[in-house]
């Protein structure tokens, strides 16, 4: 610890991303990284922003982009907020909107950035447990009579659970706290869930944040976003405008309308990765791990007979990862990212190999 530190910063317990190893050869299951390049219109629009304009300052209200969301989603561009990816959207929404004296409330297992965020900006913080086979629970969610209750952040589908939450429970949850903002933290909606942004038209304290990271396989091009009411996204704003009023470049701008825009690709690719994770399931049932629903692009499964840590560390020396938590509740299973048909063929076979 440096005498330099405020005191926030060593009080922090920073998040710990999935790793990426340098190794060749190497099947990576752990990130849940989309193994399908972006559109090709994609790399085309990039290639066609790379021209003098780049000495320019871009966009800072992103509007071009703002219009192609709010047009494929059916709201207005103004219900329409982007940022540097959507953990950026997230923090954002934590200072702008879920710090308040009620603590926030979200599951105890979950994205664990989340209680990241709590630490840096100050943010008192509930957890709410999972059922018994980890599934958000709604009714934990509704306040009882005269009881003030705190913001909400959900993500749906959970992460690293995969199990999703109905678009009726979701609603129930959000109009059971009118007085506070619920958080739909939508990441691995496009897998197999049903979005709730269609429920921001009837409640305005809703934000819906999105990503281009795993169905539209931007990962590296860091663009999020979130769709709510008017009055939230200005809330976002201000605060966006107090840090950094230019989170999307031009090559990024112009490469996620392209993806926005590229309904035919996205449709496919999102296709071909349930098709290999409904095999993939399939294989692990065979090998007596038990699977959890996933509509997510990836797949959190444990074998009643081999302890986790350990076949995730058989499982590398084969040239797999995948992502082993070691947290109360969940540290016997294993976070399976879907890769293409090949890579899950050889987790299939290397698991045959170490299950004998």
């Amino acid at each position: 610890m440096s005498r330099f530190w405020s005191p926030v910063v060593a009080g922090l317990s920073p998040y710990v991303p999935g790793e990426q190893p340098k190794l060749r050869n190497l099947v990576k299951l752990n990130t849940n990284e989309n193994p399908y390049g972006p559109s090709p219109k994609v790399l085309d629009a990039i290639r066609a922003a790379c021209d003098d304009s780049l000495r320019l300052y871009p966009d800072p209200g992103a509007d071009k982009l703002r219009q192609a969301i709010g047009q494929r989603y059916g709201v207005e561009p103004a219900q329409v907020f982007v940022g540097n990816g959507s953990d950026e959207v997230l923090a954002l929404a934590f200072q702008a909107l879920l710090n308040h004296a009620a603590p926030l409330r979200f599951p105890d297992i979950t994205y664990s950035f989340y209680p990241v965020y709590c630490g840096l900006y100050g943010i008192s913080q509930e957890t709410v447990p999972l059922t018994e086979d980890f599934r958000i629970d709604a009714e934990a969610y509704i306040p009882k009579a005269g009881q003030s209750a705190g913001p909400i952040i959900l993500p749906n589908p959970n992460a690293p659970t995969g199990r999703p939450l109905a678009l009726d429970e979701i609603e129930r949850i959000v109009a059971a706290n009118p007085d506070v903002v619920v958080v739909v933290d939508e990441a691995y909606i496009d897998f197999g869930g049903e979005s709730a942004v269609p429920l921001v038209a009837r409640h305005e304290n809703l934000l819906v944040v999105q990503t281009l990271s795993k169905s539209r396989s931007l990962a590296g091009l860091r663009v999020g976003y979130a769709i709510g009411s008017a009055a939230l996204i200005d809330g976002l704003e201000r605060v966006k405008n107090s840090f950094n009023s230019y989170p999307i470049d031009r090559l990024a701008a112009a490469g996620a309308v392209a993806a926005i825009e590229d309904e035919d690709y996205f449709q496919q690719t999102c296709a071909a990765v349930v098709r290999t994770r409904d095999a993939l399931t399939a294989d692990l049932h065979a090998f007596g791990f038990e699977v959890l629903p996933s509509a997510a692009n990836f797949v959190f499964a444990r074998h009643p007979a081999r302890d986790a840590a350990q076949l995730a560390a058989a499982l590398r020396q084969d040239g797999i990862i995948v992502r082993h938590f070691r947290h109360p509740r969940i540290d016997q299973f294993l976070r399976i990212s879907i890769g293409t048909d090949a890579e899950c063929h050889s987790l299939v076979q290397a698991l045959k190999g170490i299950l004998g």
